[in-house]
């Protein structure tokens, strides 16, 4: 299977606060990858490095054969990754409609197309094109933000938090979506709080403690591994 990120001893840091020391991660084409771990631990901030919304300081990222490391935002994008931040973040006085369109600004010539295959992914979006961000309930705002990276048409997406706040009944849902986008062919990284639904969705994980990487192997190992029992599946192994 083909290597798409890596990640090699990357350091990155707020100010004085080191988030990330020498945190090393791979992806490879077509998997679905989970970072879990505690509050505090870093997750958000590797997703941050990966998508170029924060630099790091040292080491390499590797994407698709290009060292991306220094690049912009932007440029990621258009390469082929998508960030859907935790939070969510869509433009709440923007239409269901814009906020998809603003997703698709680097596929320009095939925002029809994106369109399409979004409405056909999520019908309730459809339903809704017309209507203001903020006004959705939380899942289906968490729908738009998903939407909305997929109109980039990428080759990774990089999920932060997908079922935070949302109903067990709604997470359920947009758990059934990840695993959909990803056997529609999309490679994708998750941090997620909910460890037990990451590591039922994922083939491979890492476990994540105070910006360091301290475990990493197939779902089944980790979710074996007495220590991941107590800390994040609530069972003693």
């Amino acid at each position: 299977m083909a290597t798409l990120l890596c990640v090699s001893e990357v350091i990155a840091a707020y100010g004085h606060i080191t988030a990330l020391k020498n945190i090393s991660l791979t992806v490879n084409a077509g998997e679905i990858v989970a970072l879990i771990g505690a509050n505090g631990a870093g997750k958000t901030t590797t997703l941050k490095v990966i998508s170029g919304i924060v630099s790091g300081q040292s080491g390499t990222i590797q994407f698709d054969g290009a060292n991306i490391g220094s690049w912009a935002p932007d440029r990621r994008v258009a390469l082929g990754i998508a960030h859907v931040p935790e939070g969510r973040h869509i433009f709440p006085r923007l239409s269901v409609l814009e906020n998809l369109q603003m997703g698709g600004y680097t596929r320009t010539h095939a925002l029809r197309s994106a369109l399409e295959e979004t409405w056909a992914l999520f019908p309730v979006l459809a339903e809704r094109r017309a209507q203001m961000g903020g006004t959705l309930s939380g899942g289906e705002q968490q729908m738009l933000a998903i939407g909305r990276a997929l109109m980039s048409r990428p080759k990774l997406l990089l999920l932060d938090e997908p079922s935070l706040g949302l109903s067990p009944l709604m997470s359920e849902r947009i758990f059934e979506m990840i695993r959909t986008i990803n056997r529609m062919g999309k490679t994708i990284l998750m941090v997620e709080q909910n460890a037990r639904a990451a590591l039922a969705l994922a083939q491979r994980g890492y476990v994540m403690q105070t910006g360091q990487m301290v475990l990493t192997g197939t779902t089944r190992d980790l979710i074996e591994n007495p220590e991941v029992q107590s800390a994040y599946l609530g069972t003693e192994g």
